[in-house]
């Protein structure tokens, strides 16, 4: 089993010393808190009694890695007393409830800051706090629809291609969220300043990284569907081919030099037509997909590895940490029996680490009642 990381936090990284309330949800609201928890905050999930996350195993979701959990009924007479106990002495609180929910348990904004001024209410919600679908039910897939992201993935002639819930969760939610919290932070910290709430939408998030496609449109420079731009695979040098054995390689030659490297490593460079003639982008693509199919992945990875063609074969979830490149840098880790994306980024004076496992709900209410001054957080059956 993972280690529970059940102790005080030693706290190691840039944000050793801040302190993160997170009422526990799902997706992006634990990411973000991972995020933070990566880089040295001391992150105390409130799970509630019953559990209500993901349906896997909780010593198995690295997602709530390196934090101390509590159990707390929101519901119950004095639940809202004990958080808003702990949000007296945090910076940072995350939520993700549907608006108005935080509000009617006694937990919002107007309740935290009487108690609290300087703190920095996160609110992460993939419609946002407002609007006509506010308090409407929702997931990554239908926030990245919305937004135009999701239609521009995917082949000209198929359906878009669900990206799992990266772009919309993680990328439009999570890391928006982050940047929002340190940001507030760094506002209340500064003198005359307060605490404030940080309404952090995937809808927002996710549009905000589309934000030079639009330039690229309003330009002319990208025609407003798929599979027909550079970057979308409509470009016959910027997408993946198929090998051999029924496995890929990733294509991204886009600037002359790197594509002169590419055909000659190739073996197309005299069949090859010219890169800019648009009209014969199609034969070009034919070209450069019965080549790759003539060698393995393997072998094509050998040929190109090291090269500025901007090729690298694509990798499964269980291949990457294996990659020699991944592998020198340690952008994996093992920790507990778990391998798992090891924290990012990294920082020369402040480096940050996995410390503890996933936090089984409930196990870290002793050291949090200890740590944090709450006694009310009395230790339950199982806690260490």
């Amino acid at each position: 089993m993972a280690v529970t990381g059940n102790g005080p936090r030693a706290g190691s990284g840039p944000l050793a010393g801040v302190r993160v309330v997170e009422l526990a949800g799902i997706g992006p609201g634990p990411f973000a808190a991972m995020l933070l928890a990566d880089l040295g905050a001391d992150v105390v999930r409130v799970d509630r009694p019953g559990g209500g996350g993901l349906a896997i195993d909780p010593a198995h979701d690295v997602t709530n890695r390196n934090k101390r959990s509590v159990l707390v009924d929101l519901k119950s007479p004095g639940g809202p007393a004990l958080v808003l106990d702990l949000v007296e002495r945090a910076d940072v609180l995350i939520e993700g409830f549907r608006p108005g929910v935080a509000e009617r348990l006694g937990v919002g904004p107007a309740d935290c800051h009487a108690r609290n001024p300087q703190l920095v209410y996160g609110r992460m919600t993939g419609w946002g706090q407002e609007g006509p679908l506010a308090h409407t039910a929702g997931h990554d897939i239908a926030y990245i629809a919305v937004t135009g992201a999701l239609g521009m993935i995917g082949a000209p002639d198929g359906p878009p291609a669900v990206p799992a819930n990266l772009v919309g969760d993680y990328a439009g939610g999570s890391l928006y969220l982050v940047i929002g919290i340190l940001a507030a932070l760094h506002h209340a910290r500064t003198p005359g300043g307060r605490g404030q709430v940080v309404d952090a939408a995937i809808v927002d998030g996710t549009a905000h990284l589309t934000a030079m496609i639009h330039g690229m449109v309003a330009a002319g420079g990208w025609q407003d569907r798929r599979g027909a731009n550079l970057l979308d695979g409509g470009c016959p040098f910027y997408g993946t081919y198929e090998t051999s054995d029924g496995l890929y390689m990733a294509v991204g030659a886009l600037e002359q030099q790197f594509y002169d490297t590419f055909v000659e490593l190739l073996g197309i460079k005299e069949q090859a037509p010219a890169r800019k003639d648009l009209a014969r982008w199609g034969e070009l693509r034919e070209t450069v997909a019965a080549r790759f199919k003539s060698r393995t992945r393997a072998a094509w990875t050998e040929v190109f590895e090291g090269t500025d063609a901007c090729v690298a074969p694509v990798l499964s979830l269980r291949e990457a940490p294996q990659h020699p490149h991944l592998a020198a840098r340690a952008t994996f880790t093992d920790f507990g029996g778990i391998t798992q994306p090891a924290p990012a980024p990294r920082f020369s004076a402040t480096p940050a680490a996995v410390t503890s496992g996933p936090a089984l709900p409930g196990t870290g209410a002793a050291s949090v009642a200890a740590d944090w001054d709450v006694p009310g957080l009395t230790a339950r059956d199982g806690d260490a």
